[in-house]
């Protein structure tokens, strides 16, 4: 069993699309253990919009909150506590795991999204850029070294050379690739984007 968690250095990095497109490249199946802002928002019902594979198994949710808010918080909004003791990883011969949020997100009063990591995953951080994001995905990428991990990184959007250069040099991951900027994210770019980013995410895996 292969395990890829995918995380993002904020809310809006692009991580359900790069998802998606990474479930697509690597025909693995997808998992969301916590969802917030449901059923308006459930990013298992995009990503199985947008991958379209009947071979790929879509992982109920271990918890499912309505308030579109970080989980401490909505979880708090409905007298729930979020106990990672019943956040059971579905069994699969490759499961990319989704987290929500970036990696400090509070899941309850002791744990937050770092705590669902295992030492045998392989994690991806995504990465947008923004005015602060080199500090964001760097505070990231160390936290995850701090923890024992390497990341492998994949830019979304288009090229910013001076934010990459300055990312991959001065923090201790491996660039994976990129997505491309778009107007239109549907099943065509996902299976596009898959394409180009299978060969590279299947190495990354296997080493």
């Amino acid at each position: 069993m292969k395990t890829v968690f995918l995380t993002g250095i904020h809310t809006d990095a692009g991580k359900t699309v790069a998802s998606a497109i990474i479930c697509k490249a690597l025909k693995a199946d997808y998992w969301k253990p916590i969802q917030s802002g449901y059923p308006e928002d459930s990013d298992t019902r995009t990503v199985k919009t947008l991958v379209g594979e009947t071979e790929i198994a879509f992982h109920p949710e271990s918890y499912t909150l309505k308030a579109p808010l970080s989980p401490h918080t909505a979880a708090d909004q409905e007298g729930i506590r979020i106990d990672l003791n019943k956040v059971v990883r579905p069994r699969a011969n490759r499961l990319l795991i989704e987290g929500a949020g970036g990696l400090l997100v509070p899941l309850n009063e002791k744990d937050t999204i770092v705590n669902l990591l295992k030492p045998e995953d392989r994690v991806i951080l995504v990465s947008r850029h923004y005015l602060g994001s080199i500090n964001h995905t760097l505070l990231s990428v160390a936290l995850l070294n701090n923890l024992g991990f390497k990341p492998g990184i994949i830019f979304v959007g288009n090229p910013n050379p001076s934010t990459e250069d300055a990312i991959l040099s001065l923090g201790d991951c491996e660039h994976i690739g990129r997505i491309e900027e778009t107007d239109q994210v549907d099943a065509n770019f996902v299976a596009a984007q898959s394409v180009l980013l299978q060969k590279k995410l299947e190495e990354w895996l296997e080493e």
